[in-house]
């Protein structure tokens, strides 16, 4: 990243624990992280698979003092919204682009593939590194998240809402799962850290099942 300090950039942003380890690296190898990326699902107004509301990663986003740059999407329509919004980037003289990745090979080279064929450098602060070791990493530089959607099949009811913290981690290990909930198994929100202006003030509301999945309802 060193070598690219002077690289305009752009972040992949979701509001979880990875995409925000993510930005901390990169800040802190001296990227100039000028976006944040978000596509959501139009129909409900929610970051999917995260199930937190967009309003909410605005609120991130203006807490960090990074511009947000959030997209509307529908599933069949997700690549479309993506290529657009790399357009726009461009436009806004962005080269480079940044995501979260740990180790999903496919995941990765599916977001590689269209960014460099759309002109962008492709940046992994994360990739090859070990999920307990990240996870880890996340927990030491301070911040805060709580899980707001769990896969029924590999996850503990009692880790919907939890915070994350050194001993969830332990259980995460204990079940076998991986440490960062790469395949799946959780995701996050994250509401308060060292880049953060203020803490959001985040609330539990109500629970919802889908598709294999039990998600909280996380509103200010």
């Amino acid at each position: 990243m060193n070598a690219h300090q002077e690289a305009r950039c752009a972040l992949s942003f979701s509001g979880g624990k990875d995409s925000m380890l993510a930005l901390d690296r990169a800040l802190k190898a001296g990227a100039r992280v000028e976006y944040l990326l978000t596509l959501y699902d139009e129909a409900s107004q929610r970051v999917r698979f995260h199930n937190v509301p967009i309003v909410l990663i605005q609120a991130q986003a203006d807490a960090l003092g990074i511009p947000l740059l959030a997209y509307p999407n529908a599933p069949e329509h997700f690549e479309a919204v993506f290529l657009q919004a790399l357009r726009e980037l461009r436009q806004r003289n962005i080269d480079t682009l940044l995501f979260g990745n740990i180790h999903l090979a496919d995941v990765r080279a599916w977001y590689e593939e269209r960014t460099t064929a759309a002109g962008f450098v492709h940046r992994e602060p994360l990739w090859g590194e070990a999920p307990a070791q990240l996870v880890r990493a996340y927990l030491a530089r301070g911040y805060k998240a709580l899980l707001t959607c769990i896969e029924l099949a590999r996850a503990r009811p009692a880790w919907l809402g939890a915070q994350m913290d050194e001993a969830l981690v332990r259980e995460f290990e204990q079940a076998g799962i991986d440490p960062c909930g790469e395949r799946g198994e959780y995701h996050t929100f994250v509401y308060d850290g060292p880049l953060f202006a203020r803490p959001l003030p985040v609330h539990a509301g109500s629970v919802s099942e889908a598709a294999g999945f039990r998600m909280l309802d996380v509103h200010l």
